[in-house]
Parts: C-alpha cells; structure tokens; sequence
C-alpha cells in the first residue's frame, strides 16, 4: 500500500511525529504529498510551538488567511532576527505618536490628528498618504484606541473623542481637566486616565463619565479585561501607592494591588492583558512582567528584565511564546521568547545621536511597526525568508 492510500487520519496521526524540516522534504516527494503536506492541520500542532504563527495559547489562529506552512517559515525570521528594515514615514517635529494595526490598515498618531495608512495586501508596504484623517482636538493626541466600529482618542486638551470608523460623525467626552494619558475601549465600554489623578469609566449612551476614581497619582497607563468585568491601572508611583490595581467595573472599586515592593517612581507605562486572568505589565522599572490573578497578588508570575536598564514604553505579545518591548534609549526593540528569561534578538532602529523611545509598537505575522519621536519604522521578516530544508 502507498503511503497517500492511508486514510487520512492515519496520515495526520503519521506528521504529528514530524518534525518542520521532515514535513517539508515529505512535501517534496511528490505533487500528492505536497498538497497534502500544505494543509493547516498538518502544521498546527508545529506553529503552536513557534514564535508568531498566530496560534494563541487557547487554540485561537489569529491570521487564518495565510497558510501555516508559510507562517512556520517566516517564525524563523522572528527567531534568528532576519529582517528588512524601512522608514516609510518621517516629520521634522518630534512628537509622541501612538499606533494601532488593524488587518490591512495602520493607525498612526501625529499631533492633533490621526491618520489611518492602507498596507499593500501583498508586501505590507505602508501607502504614504493617509487615506482618512480623524482630528477634533485642540492638543495632541495621547492615546487612542479601536473597536469594530469606532476610533477612541484622548488627547492633552483633557478631551475624548469617540470618532465613528463608518462616516464622520464623532462625540466628545468631556470630564478631565488635565491631559488624558491613556485610555481603553471594549465592547462600548471605555476607561481613561489623566494627569488629573483620576480614571474615568465611560459608556457611548452619555457625553459624561459613568464614575470616577480618585487615583491619587497620575494615571500613565489602563486595560480593560477581555471579560469587561475589571480593568487594570498603572501609575506613576510618586506617591506612597502601588502603581499597579485592578478594579471591578461595576463597583468602581479596587479588586486588589499587584506586588507588594516598589520604587518611587518605579510607574507603570503599559499594561496588556493576555487572557482574563493574565496580564503583563512594563514600565520605569525596566522590568517586563506577567501577572497570574489566579494566584497571590503580591509577587508576579515570572519577570524579563531590560539588559540595559532603560525604561520600557510598550510591550505586545503573540498571544502564545513572544513578547515585543519598545525601550527608552536610541529605538531599540527587543524580542523575548517567554520561555527563556534573557532577550531573543534586539533591533536598534536610530543611530542618531538624539535618542527616541519606542513609543508604540505593533505587528503583524510577517511585519513590525515601531513609532519614535521623528519617524515610523518597520522590521519586514518576510523580505528574507530562511527556507526549510
């Protein structure tokens, strides 16, 4: 009997046993084999263990339009740190912009506006002309965040608007009396937090906060649970508080504070949850680390800690083994498998003898965009793909 004469159960069960490198020699036996080889299932198991396939911890395939065989290739280049390296975008003024990725289009903050730049299907090749603008504030814009529907922005004017993606309408939230520094939006829910020292719950049906919370400490950073049921602060820690709470949204009250020592101003710059009970935080400290609220709030799960000492501005993950952080001095992107504690591969994105922060970072399976004080930067993993033998 012929090995494609098996059913096809037992040949899913006969690849699970394969390695990357022995799938693709299989898949090059024959055109039968080959078809069969480049089916996701066949190479679900195998991306889940890779950096940036797409494959969460839960199961869930994030870019399900593109073949996990050609994801498995390009996960190398996020491991060995092969890139193509790009400016698209570059002003004159320095700012502190702020970035969102959704699909095929990038969100970028500049000033008082945010522009919204199509990226080729093909190469992710970002088209330089904004294709819409959304403005309003009267300062520049600090934060801001997307839904389905909507673009929310908190600006250093105190305001929040709430910019509709589907035509031009947009609704202003007024409350702060001070910059909004940072905000988050799920579901119709929003939480902000300003200098003002108060974080500030918000619904779309009201131009006024639903409550507010005296933070005593300006508010750097906020994120909403995928549940909606809590939210996580993180301040600047210059007074005798922890920087780090979650709180219940329907109470308004604090759940509990996360670690039980901390520098004076040791604050929290960015907070991302992974999961309902997992989140990560980073910030003044130089340290990256994932909180388990399943367990004892006083001492984190595990920690990364910047090899430099610089102070980190952002992180995001892939959902599953990596971590992306954007530090303080001259550019620098670091990646981090979670299953190691030093740093995979680092990126230096300036050599200009002015250092910018990484302000905000994002990616794609095959791209990263990183955005400094003059310019927008991206890393191409897929310009220089390492072929599977």
């Amino acid at each position: 009997m012929l090995l494609l004469q098996l059913p096809e159960d037992v040949l899913y069960h006969i690849a699970s046993y394969l390695d990357h490198r022995s799938l693709c020699r299989l898949s090059q036996a024959c055109k039968s084999t080959h078809r069969f080889v480049s089916r996701d299932a066949v190479w679900r198991k195998i991306a889940k263990e890779f950096l940036n396939t797409g494959i969460t911890r839960d199961g869930t395939d994030i870019y399900p339009h593109v073949p996990l065989k050609e994801r498995v290739k390009i996960a190398q280049n996020w491991f060995n740190g092969v890139c193509k390296r790009a400016s698209p975008l570059k002003w004159k003024t320095k700012l502190l912009p702020w970035l969102q990725l959704d699909g095929d289009i990038l969100f970028l903050s500049q000033a008082a506006n945010i522009g919204a730049y199509h990226l080729h299907q093909g190469s992710r090749r970002l088209l330089r002309s904004p294709f819409e603008i959304y403005s309003g504030h009267k300062g520049d814009v600090c934060r801001f965040a997307l839904t389905d529907s909507n673009l929310i922005s908190g600006g250093s004017d105190g305001k929040i608007l709430v910019h509709s993606r589907r035509n031009h309408v947009s609704l202003e939230l007024l409350g702060h009396n001070q910059e909004v520094n940072c905000l988050d939006s799920k579901d119709g829910l929003i939480v902000s937090g300003s200098r003002d020292r108060t974080a500030r719950i918000w619904t779309l049906t009201s131009r006024s906060p639903r409550d507010t919370i005296p933070m005593y400490d300006r508010v750097w950073s906020v994120a909403i649970s995928p549940t909606l049921s809590s939210f996580a602060t993180g301040t600047a820690c210059c007074e005798n508080f922890s920087p780090l709470r979650i709180w219940n949204v329907e109470r308004s009250a604090c759940v509990c504070t996360l670690g039980s020592e901390f520098r004076r101003g040791a604050g929290v710059l960015d907070i991302l949850f992974e999961s309902p009970f997992q989140l990560f935080t980073c910030g003044y400290d130089t340290f990256i680390r994932l909180w388990d609220l399943r367990l004892s709030p006083r001492s984190c799960v595990m920690e990364w800690e910047e090899p430099h000492d610089s102070t980190l501005y952002c992180i995001q993950t892939d959902g599953n083994h990596m971590i992306a952080s954007g530090s303080s001095y001259y550019g620098v992107v670091r990646l981090w498998d979670k299953r190691q504690t030093k740093c995979l591969q680092f990126f230096q994105l300036t050599s200009d003898l002015v250092s910018s922060p990484v302000y905000c970072l994002r990616f794609s399976s095959s791209h990263l965009y990183a955005a400094l004080a003059t310019a927008l930067h991206s890393l191409d993993f897929k310009q220089s793909p390492i072929y599977i033998r």
